[in-house]
């Protein structure tokens, strides 16, 4: 935590789950034993450990959104807050803002309740310098105590004055005792809290109340857990006692409360002083030795209390609906959007397409770095003045309307260095741009160039050009299309230049079938879903080569041609050539899923010099590698011109 809102992320974090865990424990009271009612602190103690917000994910209510959302509307800002840490740190800036002062006031809150603890343990290490080593007979009677129940001693001190036993100090504990003579039942007591190191529990306490010290839930949370670890003590009391013993201890209990000490940090003394003693009698009352099975239930109840408030959940869906036309209400929206940021590369690839799409500024701030999220906020309130739907009319620069239903594909996926991918975002269009006249078995793209890469805990997606306007003749264009850039293998021989153009696309498969049952005869419907999602992988990838051949001789080395043919395969560095299969088949070819390929060709008469020889395609999965190589065998008139190698042009797709 290193600013206000940090602060108050956490905070908020942890008084939803400690509100769930007092729930808890009151239904559970009187069913659970005292181990399991101070053993369940610890879920509470590990969120409070853990940072708020981590992975994008909240406990319960989603903090995370409702901090943002005050953070912008009180102060202006769309940044997005972190907690690294639980607990406070310095600030990184001088305050410039009253949201800086105020962290500043926290932590000075924060200090002045350390140092007060401090001073009270200072004072109470100086009260006990000043007792006396306990006498040969204490001492005799400690060690005798210790031995009949199994427990471990420590040095003892008299302090005047005192008017209960308790242990004192972490590292070179000392059991401080009144002048008086101190019961057995006292000192057995104090020995368990020895023995499970209970001066450290109370210490967590103590740092608890000192980080939240201005969380009033909280700190009656820590005054609870003191109480439930006192009563554990009890509890483990009466389980070595019998009979009479239990009942003389409840008396006795009455004269263990020391207001003075209460809550001391680095002693035993955690419980509530004499205001906790009445329900610890009460329960001594009732004291009862649980059966083993009550552990069981115990554990089951713990784990299922434990999962969904330490692993959170995260955010399922941006809030987009019902925006209206005021800046607040963009604000909200956008807010929503920071929070169910995008933890994949592809999720924030997949929110961009999806946000072209469907037109939707909200969608884009999913996936915007943090230095446009202002400017783009600003587009959106401007929208929502004019037509008061931000979310339906964000211009992204197409040319025109998309095809939402045809979907998005990424061409050439790769990644240019670590954490940075690039690939170039094709969408169709309802229409031709710029009002041309549409023409038949034409289709007409968009595309763009964009850059992913991570921005702190996000993924974030930057435009690298303005969308141009593609027009092809293939209806296929998500498997592969001519007029869209390729990685472009090439190489040399009788003759030839032999390439093979090389398209990868890939997409999150959003199809959604709808609950009818649609045609018997086209089968069920599906749709596209346009929802983002933000921690998806693309598991749709789609491979496809295009081969061409092109005669460097003039007119009478092509004349003398009739037939062509070309087989190849991909080829890793260090790897021995493939034996590739003979294309014999007349004018014809075929694929494997391995990425080889064969194709021949008759050659009519005036043949230009270049050929076309098909292609093929496979599904293909992650991660792709582009290879390093293409071995080849040219074909010519039914025999082996040329065995070649094709290497990689340089430049990337083009």
């Amino acid at each position: 935590m290193t600013d206000l809102w940090g602060f108050l992320l956490q905070t908020l974090t942890v008084s939803g789950a400690a509100a769930l865990l007092l729930a808890v424990k009151a239904v559970f009271r009187d069913k659970l034993s005292p181990r399991w009612q101070a053993a369940a602190w610890g879920v509470l103690g590990l969120v409070l450990l853990v940072p708020a917000g981590w992975g994008g994910r909240y406990v319960l209510i989603n903090w995370p959104w409702l901090v943002e959302t005050a953070k912008t509307l009180l102060t202006g800002t769309y940044t997005l807050t972190a907690v690294s840490a639980p607990i406070p740190l310095p600030p990184a800036a001088a305050p410039r803002t009253w949201a800086d002062w105020l962290y500043l006031l926290y932590l000075a809150g924060v200090l002045a309740l350390l140092g007060r603890y401090l001073v009270s343990y200072i004072r109470l290490r100086a009260a006990l310098r000043r007792g006396q080593p306990a006498g040969e007979a204490r001492t005799a009677q400690i060690a005798a105590a210790a031995e009949r129940y199994g427990l471990t001693a420590c040095p003892a001190v008299e302090v005047p004055g005192l008017s209960s036993a308790f242990i004192c100090g972490l590292v070179h504990p000392v059991l401080a005792l009144p002048a008086e003579e101190t019961d057995e039942k006292v000192l057995l007591h104090e020995l368990l809290h020895l023995q499970y190191r209970d001066v450290l529990w109370g210490l967590v306490l103590c740092l608890a109340r000192c980080v939240h010290w201005c969380n009033p839930l909280l700190w009656y949370c820590a005054n609870q857990a003191g109480n439930d670890l006192e009563a554990l003590c009890d509890q483990r009391v009466l389980e070595r006692l019998e009979g009479e013993e239990r009942r003389e201890y409840g008396r006795i209990l009455l004269s263990m409360a020391d207001e003075v000490y209460a809550r001391a940090p680095g002693t035993s003394s955690m419980a509530n002083g004499g205001r906790n003693i009445r329900r610890r009698i009460e329960a001594i009352a009732r004291f009862k030795k649980y059966p083993a099975g009550m552990a069981l239930a115990s554990v089951c109840v713990t784990v299922v209390l434990a999962l969904p408030l330490l692993l959170g959940q995260r955010a399922q869906a941006v809030y987009t609906g019902g925006l209206g036309s005021s800046e607040q209400a963009v604000d909200v929206a956008m807010a929503s959007a920071r929070t169910t940021y995008c933890t994949t590369y592809a999720g924030a690839l997949d929110a961009y397409a999806k946000a072209v799409l469907a037109q939707n500024g909200v969608y884009r701030a999913m996936c915007a770095p943090l230095s446009q999220q202002q400017p783009l906020a600003q587009s959106l309130q401007l929208t929502a003045k004019r037509s008061g739907w931000p979310n339906k009319e964000w211009n992204s620069g197409l040319p025109a309307w998309p095809n939402e239903q045809r979907g998005y594909v990424y061409y050439n996926l790769v990644e240019t260095e670590a954490d940075v991918w690039e690939a170039l975002l094709v969408v169709e269009l309802n229409y031709p741009p710029e009002g041309r006249p549409a023409e038949e078995n034409t289709w007409y793209l968009a595309v763009q160039s964009v850059q992913a890469e991570r921005e702190g805990r996000r993924w974030v997606v930057t435009p690298l050009e303005a969308f141009r306007a593609v027009e092809t003749q293939s209806g296929g264009w998500d498997w592969g299309c001519e007029d869209l850039p390729a990685w472009r293998y090439q190489g040399t021989g009788a003759g030839f230049q032999v390439a093979v153009l090389l398209q990868t696309s890939c997409s999150v498969d959003s199809t959604v079938t709808a609950e009818t049952d649609g045609s018997w005869f086209l089968g069920p419907q599906t749709s596209l879903d346009l929802a983002p999602r933000p921690g998806a992988n693309f598991d749709i990838l789609r491979e496809s080569y295009l081969l061409h051949a092109a005669c460097l001789g003039g007119a009478d080395e092509q004349s003398a041609l009739s037939r062509i043919g070309v087989s190849y395969a991909p080829m890793g560095e260090g790897e021995e050539r493939p034996t590739l299969q003979n294309p014999e088949h007349p004018d014809g070819g075929g694929s494997s899923t391995d990425g080889s390929a064969w194709s021949s060709r008759t050659l009519e008469e005036g043949w230009g010099p270049t050929v076309r020889l098909g292609g093929g395609g496979s599904g293909g999965g992650f991660p792709f590698s582009l290879p390093g190589a293409y071995a080849a065998d040219l074909y010519l008139n039914d025999a082996l011109a040329a065995e070649l190698t094709l290497l990689p042009v340089e430049g990337g797709p083009q």
